[in-house]
Order: C-alpha cells, then structure tokens, then sequence
C-alpha cells in the first residue's frame, strides 16, 4: 500500500476549522475551471489529507482531535463553498471512520485509526444497480475456508475512491446481515473507472468500481448490524455532514452572486440609481437570499447540537431528536441549495447566464447532490414525529 508523508494530528476545533478555511480559500480559486474541464482533483484531495482534516474525527483515546459534531458541520460546509466536489469527497470518509468508531473491534480501531491518521484515508462502494431499493446489497461476499472473504460484483456512485488507499464496501453476510468491509485499492482484481457524468458535482469521482475475486482478510471486515442494536445517531451523523455540503453550495452561490451585483450587473433603466447593488429590489432579492442561507445554517447548527447532546446521553429519545433535527436541516439545506443557485441569476441579469462565468454550477451542484435522498421523506419523519410522536426509524438513513 502506498506510503503518505508525515501528516500534522491537528489539536482541536479551532485548529482543524482554521486550517480548512484556509484549504477552502485555495480550492476556490481552481473551482470553476476543475469543473467546466471535468478535471479530478487529485492534487487537492491529496492536499486534503495532508492537511490533517481527514483524522479531526479519529477518537482522541486514538489519537485524534475527536471534535464535535457541531464542528463537523461548520468544517464539511466551508470545504464545500470552497469546492463542491471535493466537498463532497470526504463525507464517506468520515462516515467509515464513525463506522469504526461504533462497530469495530479495538484491534481494528488501533490499526485502521493510525492509518487515518497517517493520511491514508477511506473511499466508499456502497451503491448497487439493480437491486429494489438502495439499501440492499447483491455483491458477492463469501467466507472462505481460513476465515478470508471473497468479493465480487460492482459497486457504483462510489465518491471518491479513485483518490483513495481505501475503499469500504457495504455488503451482506451469510445471515443477511449489514457488514462493511475494508479493500486495498491496489488490491488485485479492483478496478476503478471514471465514468461519472453527472450534470454536478463533476469531480466527485462518483464512478464504478469492479471487484473480480478480491480476497481481503477477515480482521477489514466490520459488523456495521450492531449499530442498530441500540439507540443511535450513526445514520444522523452521515446525514448531517450532507446537510453540511448543501449548505456549503448555498453559501458559494450567494459568495459568487455578491461578486457578480457588484462587478457585472448593470442597474434597471427604472431604478434610478448609479450601481445594480443599490436597486432597492436587489438589495431586497439579495437579503432574502441571504436569509434562506442563514436558517439553513441556523438549523445545521441546532442539528450539530442535537447530535452532540445525544452523543452525551443516548436514550431512543435523544437519538429521535437528533435525528429530527437533522432531517429538518436536511430539508432547509436542500431548499436553500437549489433556491439560492437558481435565484441568484435574477438579480444579476442575463449576463448571470454567460457559459464563461460558470455560474450555474452552483444550482448544477445543489440539484444533483440534494438527490441523494428524498427531501419529501425527511418532512415525512418530521411530520410524524411533531404529530404522532414517532421516532425516525433506526436504519442508518435519517
């Protein structure tokens, strides 16, 4: 396996959001072209692990920052506005590394934290075609006699594994049961294709991966069921740092559209004033913008806390608030990712629509990523639990 350069173990919150704020005003400046040349990040996502952000959330008895949840959030949305993509790039990782932190073994926990936490960080092959729901598994994965497993079968959508040493797999075992389990990227018989084209988030690396007869020891494989035996804000977790990403896109779409009133928008014949950024509509337009992006980031916060708080005394109570929690930043976030990214255009004017401005990669971004789950059952879970006091089911998806 491929060897990283020594990686800094950064501190604590205020350090690993300082470092990604400065990490994010550097990807911000290659954004637009990486995405109109469809261009991998492979430099920056190997920056991104060299900085140290990738093990903020490797448990401090491990070495780690062990930061909060709330910090999390703030964290996945400012690497977000900065770039989408690579964003988006880290959400698996870090949610692999809660699926260490809750399932796996202290042998496993010891090795695949020190691994983190020496850059060599975690892609995903969780997505399937074929089968009825998303949930479900068909990959091949059998015990072989010694205790190794074999894998076959092809995964797809799968963020981020062109970039990365390892590349976690869902899978179901001999009981029907949800385990993950830890590949080699270099493992013989892993091919992996960039062959994502989706209209957003283009440099996501989102492509198939094909596993032919690969065999990984049994210590890489994870029972992620066990999760699931008690109260939990696992699922929470990972869709909260979704949340996050949207978010981030919102705040890169309101960032350009505040540039642009400035730099390019002429003002209305009828307004009467000297500058587009003083047209009392825009000024108007502009702060209900400004407000969808503050009550998303308002409940991204809540959710954080929520998580947090759960985290300190998990009860079915706790983790239902949590979980309800995030689903209303997840919907908040969705709305104001796609409203702000297509809104904006309106207050610039047709020259917003220029190909060479690029601006329409933000509402690109916001629409293909709030597709990862339905928006429609998020306000399900809420509504049922405000009404009929039902908890969000415990399955790792709200």
């Amino acid at each position: 396996m491929t060897t990283t350069a020594a990686v800094p173990v950064l501190a604590d919150a205020a350090e690993a959001l300082a470092v990604a704020r400065a990490f994010a005003s550097d990807l911000a400046a290659g954004d637009s072209e990486r995405d109109a040349q469809r261009r991998l990040p492979r430099a920056e996502v190997a920056a991104l692990a060299a900085s140290g952000l990738l093990g903020v959330t490797v448990p401090r008895r491990f070495g780690g920052a062990d930061v909060s949840a709330r910090t999390m959030g703030d964290l996945m949305a400012v690497l977000a506005e900065g770039d989408a993509s690579v964003g988006q790039i880290p959400q698996n990782h870090y949610f692999f590394v809660q699926v260490l932190t809750e399932a796996a073994s202290p042998e496993q926990q010891e090795f695949f934290f020190g691994e983190v936490l020496a850059g060599r960080h975690f892609g995903n092959a969780l997505s399937e075609k074929g089968t009825r729901t998303a949930a479900e598994y068909a990959i091949r994965f059998e015990r072989r006699p010694g205790g190794d497993v074999l894998i076959d079968g092809t995964k797809y959508y799968a963020t981020g594994s062109p970039f990365a040493p390892w590349i976690p797999i869902y899978a179901s075992d001999a009981g029907d049961r949800k385990v993950a389990a830890w590949v080699p990227a270099d493992a013989p018989g892993v091919t992996v294709e960039n062959d994502w084209a989706g209209m957003g988030q283009r440099t996501t690396g989102s492509g198939t991966v094909r596993f032919e007869e690969v065999v990984i020891p049994a210590a890489y494989v994870v029972p992620t069921w066990t999760i699931f035996e008690r109260p939990e804000v696992f699922g929470a977790f990972g869709n909260y740092l979704h949340a996050a990403i949207d978010v981030g896109i919102a705040d890169a779409a309101l960032r350009d559209g505040r540039d642009l009133i400035h730099r390019v928008a002429r003002p209305w014949g009828e307004a009467g004033v000297a500058s587009a950024a003083e047209d009392p509509l825009v000024v108007h337009g502009f702060g209900d913008l400004a407000l969808r992006v503050r009550a998303a980031r308002a409940l991204l916060h809540e959710a954080g806390d929520a998580i947090d708080a759960a985290r300190a005394d998990l009860t079915v109570a706790s983790a239902a608030e949590a979980s309800v929690a995030v689903a209303a930043a997840r919907a908040e976030a969705d709305t104001a990712a796609v409203g702000v990214a297509a809104d904006v255009f309106a207050l610039i004017g047709a020259r917003a629509a220029a190909d060479g401005l690029n601006l329409h990669r933000h509402w690109r971004n916001a629409r293909t990523h709030t597709l990862h789950d339905p928006r429609r059952m998020k306000i399900q879970h809420i509504g049922n639990h405000a009404l009929n006091d039902v908890p969000p089911p415990s399955n790792g998806w709200i």
